[in-house]
């Protein structure tokens, strides 16, 4: 599969500046000249698009990896140098037709998980102005979710691949370590460092990696694989990252078993810890030895942390590593994969002003661990959230699990449907399993609008009807529940709705519109008007 471009490369070059004009000026650190892609556009072009699957994808680089010609700041003007030589993984998606639009803002050194250690400006979530953008990758993952370009590079060592997807409502794939060529990357910890992906979709990022990657991942696997979910106990989220969560965990259904995770949530524990920072000193310590004040100095704060570690207590914390990875080693004898949540909350940008660190630390808690523990990992949106900030969720499975793991997170970021009940299908009556055997989840319990009438049809046992009455007709809001489902359970849900019920558009108390439970007036000639209890429950209590 390949990512679907454009219908031309130069027509995705126009888009792509369009947008960027429009878009954040913080997520580029450098761009490239745009007379310059639309050469590299016009040569596609005449070459065409055989052998090139992603012939005219747009896509940026996170600038802490090589691009010969274009300066490697790492978000740092001290340290900053023109690169000779392109980063293989780059070099990959050139020679595959893929158009480089520019490199991207970071954390400095891709030291952070929040977007806002950067001289060169702070990016903030696309969905909201006064939340962050998340990091280090925070301009990868802007980029992607404002449709600058297709997909962005990024890197992932905490969960820089993750969070600010999580903050964006996009898809970000952090591979199997060692699946992807790290060579030209600055190392954050070169030990566990991984390039990673943004997309909008589960697919593109999937047809991204089978580029960048020689190595052939495990197959999708079984269609029914067993996920375990972490105990709600251990969560830690904010109360609305909680209730998103809690709906995609119901999505899963009986696939979903709680596990314990103590293992690797300790392991991420150590890895902001000062024995495991000073790996980040092989790369910053000489700027930090001959010029502290060029470091951001919230990162300075961090990476100081090293200096003080011993090598004897390198090897301990290396040597506690492996020993929670053999403890956490046993949970794939019981699950095929993890479901996590991928964030405890979306802090905003004045939160973490006023705490760099604690708020660092919290977003790390179920990212932390993934790269320590060799796993591969894909944070998907899930649902939205009643800020409208979006639900996330990570999709952890064993190294070189990638496939099956980008298959299971297709699965649950599918779009979903959001449908009213009026009558049997409301929780505790008798149809309410037609909703709960396909993993449907109750959104929540509302009204609909004031345009409404319910009838009790003439049928055995007796089914309501609900109609929207015409202007000037007096109506009244009715009881309903709002019920998610995925697509294709929701088509394989409307194929058994019998006559004369069908499903239409349904106006809610609030405003909003959802498909929901209509009736054919033709119907209505025998049924009695039960307008009055305003709920189908109501009545069959009377």
């Amino acid at each position: 599969m390949s990512v679907s471009p454009s219908p031309t490369p130069t027509e995705a070059v126009a888009e792509a500046y369009s947008r960027m004009a429009a878009g954040q000026e913080a997520a580029w650190i450098c761009v490239v000249p745009v007379e310059d892609a639309r050469a590299r556009a016009r040569a596609l072009e005449d070459e065409g698009p055989r052998g090139r699957p992603l012939w005219g994808t747009t896509f940026a680089v996170k600038d802490n990896i090589d691009v010969a010609g274009m300066t490697t700041t790492a978000a740092c003007p001290a340290f900053a140098y023109v690169a000779s030589t392109t980063a293989p993984a780059v070099q990959r998606l050139l020679d595959a037709g893929a158009v480089l639009i520019g490199k991207t803002n970071l954390d400095q050194f891709a030291t952070g998980l929040v977007g806002t250690r950067s001289p060169y400006g702070v990016c903030h979530s696309v969905l909201d102005p006064a939340s962050i953008s998340g990091g280090s990758s925070s301009g990868s993952a802007v980029a992607v979710a404002e449709g600058v370009v297709r997909f962005a590079l990024g890197t992932d060592t905490a969960g820089s691949g993750r969070v600010p997807a999580a903050c964006n409502g996009i898809v970000g794939l952090k591979p199997s370590r060692g699946l992807v060529s790290i060579d030209g990357v600055v190392p954050a910890c070169r030990s566990i460092d991984c390039v990673s992906i943004f997309t909008r979709t589960v697919a593109d990022a999937a047809s991204v990696l089978s580029v960048l990657s020689a190595v052939t991942t495990t197959s999708p696997g079984s269609s029914t694989p067993r996920l375990g979910v972490p105990p709600a106990d251990s969560w830690g989220l904010a109360p609305v990252q909680a209730a998103a969560f809690a709906q995609a965990v119901t999505a899963l259904g009986s696939e979903a078993v709680e596990v314990d995770l103590t293992p690797f949530l300790e392991a991420g524990e150590l890895l902001y810890g000062p024995a495991l920072v000073a790996e980040r000193l092989t790369t910053i310590g000489p700027l930090l030895a001959e010029d502290p004040d060029a470091i951001h100095p919230v990162v300075r704060q961090v990476v100081e942390r090293g200096l003080a570690a011993t090598a004897a207590e390198v090897f301990a914390a290396q040597h506690r590593v492996a020993d929670r990875a053999r403890a956490f080693a046993p949970v794939w004898d019981d699950v095929d994969a993890l479901v996590l949540p991928t964030v405890p909350d979306i802090p905003t940008l004045a939160a973490v002003e006023a705490d760099p660190v604690g708020a660092n630390t919290a977003l790390g808690r179920w990212t932390n661990g993934v790269n320590l523990l060799d796993l591969c990992a894909v944070s998907v949106p899930a649902g939205t959230r009643p800020d409208g900030l979006p639900g996330s969720v990570t999709v952890v499975g064993p190294s070189g699990a990638d496939a099956a793991v980008a298959a299971i997170a297709a699965r649950i970021a599918r779009p979903r449907v959001s449908l009213a009940v009026v009558g049997a299908h409301l929780t505790g009556l008798p149809l309410n399993h037609q909703l709960t055997d396909r993993a449907a989840y109750l959104e929540r319990t509302t009204r609909t609008g004031p345009a409404y009438r319910l009838f009790a049809l003439d049928t055995v046992p007796p089914k309501p009807g609900m109609v929207r009455v015409a202007s000037g007709v007096v109506g009244a809001a009715v009881e309903a529940e709002v019920w998610s489902l995925d697509v294709e359970a929701f088509g394989s849900f409307v194929a058994e709705v019998p006559p004369p019920l069908s499903i239409g558009s349904v106006e809610l108390e609030d405003g909003s519109v959802v498909k929901g439970f209509l009736c054919e007036p033709a119907a209505l000639t025998t049924a009695e008007d039960i307008t009055a209890h305003a709920s189908w429950r109501s009545w069959l209590s009377r």
